[in-house]
């Protein structure tokens, strides 16, 4: 369903979620982590100074809902091996649902997340079961939609060679009730077009960093990108461009370009920041808040999330409050989710 969110919709009075659920079909894989000072030139080497194992991706985002309150599930393809194992045990520590069953033949994918001291990250990944969906597998997601359902999708996945096409022709099947989510991701650029279009053609919301922007529009004035980006999509599509310390433009659908500042913090570790954000301003959507105070709290969110070292830092509700302190976000968030 496209257009405006109704902030009051389906909510009861305490702000609750009453039946609406983030749902990513996109990829939870393994992220190896290793911090080192800088990359080192080609042909070079450079030695780790911490190392570390953990559940990435789409995992990242769900978990910035789930501890933000809003029920989720997974709906990508996960392998049968050691990397699958540690994704579901994952995705069940957090109360994360599934839907599809393993993938027999294959383990889930990783990638190798390297993160210099100055915060930034750079990524190579393997791809394993995740990037093998099925017809099949399109057909048990759209079996477990319920409405009121938001659809995360992932531009990773529309990028790979087997997903993409499934990935479209689900999107154009969806349920009128359901909203649908696009972050374009990284490898926006290599998606065919005949992909990309009726995903961005039926999406509520497009949201994206500054070079995304740029690699949409040409433009990298992230004013002027996130502008372009609305006018692309039409006034039925919302976009929030992610600006890192500088926070994000909102183009609520059918608005303006509106510049919500962000919270100075010192980051430790960008990994996942992207991520934090994105799933809690849909979880702040899920909750019943207009996309202005929804973008504030997901501001927030990410910027806690780079104060910690992982890529599934996103706070708690309890945390975020105490981190805000009493900022007039923290008093918006609390009127509105009843802590």
């Amino acid at each position: 369903m496209n257009g405006p969110v109704n902030p009051a919709a389906g909510h009861g009075a305490t702000g609750e979620p009453t039946g609406g659920r983030l749902v990513l079909v996109g990829n939870a894989i393994v992220d190896l982590v290793m911090r080192v000072p800088a990359l080192p030139e080609r042909g070079g080497d450079t030695v780790s100074q911490d190392t570390n194992l953990t559940t990435g991706g789409g995992f990242n985002v769900l978990t910035a809902a789930r501890r933000l309150g809003l029920p989720t599930l997974y709906a990508g393809a996960h392998g049968t091996g050691p990397f699958g194992d540690r994704v579901r045990a994952d995705l069940a520590r957090e109360g994360i649902e599934m839907v599809l069953d393993r993938v027999a033949e294959a383990d889930t994918g990783f990638c190798v997340a390297f993160v210099d001291d100055g915060g930034e990250r750079t990524f190579a990944t393997s791809l394993g079961a995740e990037a093998r969906l099925t017809e099949a597998d399109a057909t048990a997601v759209l079996a477990a939609l319920r409405p009121g359902d938001m659809v995360q999708i992932s531009g990773y996945g529309l990028a790979y060679p087997v997903n993409g096409p499934i990935l479209a022709s689900l999107v154009a099947r969806l349920p009128e009730h359901t909203r649908v989510s696009l972050d374009p991701g990284p490898l926006v650029d290599q998606i065919p077009q005949e992909v990309l279009a009726p995903v961005l053609a039926r999406c509520d919301w497009v949201s994206c960093n500054q070079r995304e922007g740029r690699l949409l529009t040409g433009l990298a004035d992230p004013h002027e990108g996130a502008a372009a980006l609305a006018a692309r999509l039409g006034p039925r599509t919302g976009v929030l461009l992610r600006a890192d310390a500088a926070g994000c433009w909102l183009v609520p659908p059918g608005g303006e370009p509106l510049h919500l500042p962000g919270r100075r913090v010192t980051a430790v570790d960008s990994n996942g920041a992207g991520d934090a954000h994105t799933g809690a301003f849909l979880a702040f959507l899920g909750h019943g808040l207009d996309p202005i105070a929804a973008a504030q709290g997901a501001n927030a969110a990410a910027a806690f999330a780079v104060t910690r070292h992982g890529p599934a830092t996103g706070p708690t509700l309890d945390e975020l409050f105490d981190f805000l302190a009493g900022d007039p976000p923290a008093a918006l968030l609390s009127a509105v989710l009843r802590r």
